[in-house]
């Protein structure tokens, strides 16, 4: 009976960890594509495309269905913002319900 609970504890805790790692890895994808689409070249739309690509590469596609970006006006400074929305891992990688909500933000350049 007790190994059973210390079984339990120990895929409890690595789920944790899984679901921390997962919005760690968005948080990060969202950052990045951001920050490529602040670039004086690029518009937002090219740093939503660069978000979905990196979280391809680095958790499933599946998890970059919902990414969407933005120019900001904040106190008269633009921004551009990613915003990332994809499932809770809840079993594995799987994941159903709930969702976890990030964004990323970078300064905008100025055009040429």
């Amino acid at each position: 009976m007790v190994g059973s609970l210390l079984v339990f504890l120990f895929l409890a805790l690595v789920q944790l960890a899984l679901t921390v790692y997962v919005r760690n890895a968005l948080i990060d994808c969202a950052a990045q594509g951001a920050r490529f689409g602040a670039l004086s070249d690029r518009d937002p739309a090219a740093g939503a495309d660069r978000a979905r690509s990196l979280i391809g590469e680095e958790l499933s596609p599946g998890y970059a269905r919902r990414v969407s970006a933005r120019r900001v006006d904040l106190d008269g400074t633009v921004i551009v913002e990613v915003r990332v929305i994809a499932p809770l891992p809840v079993a594995g990688l799987i994941g159903v319900g709930r969702s976890v909500d990030v964004t990323g933000h970078a300064l905008a350049e100025a055009g040429p």
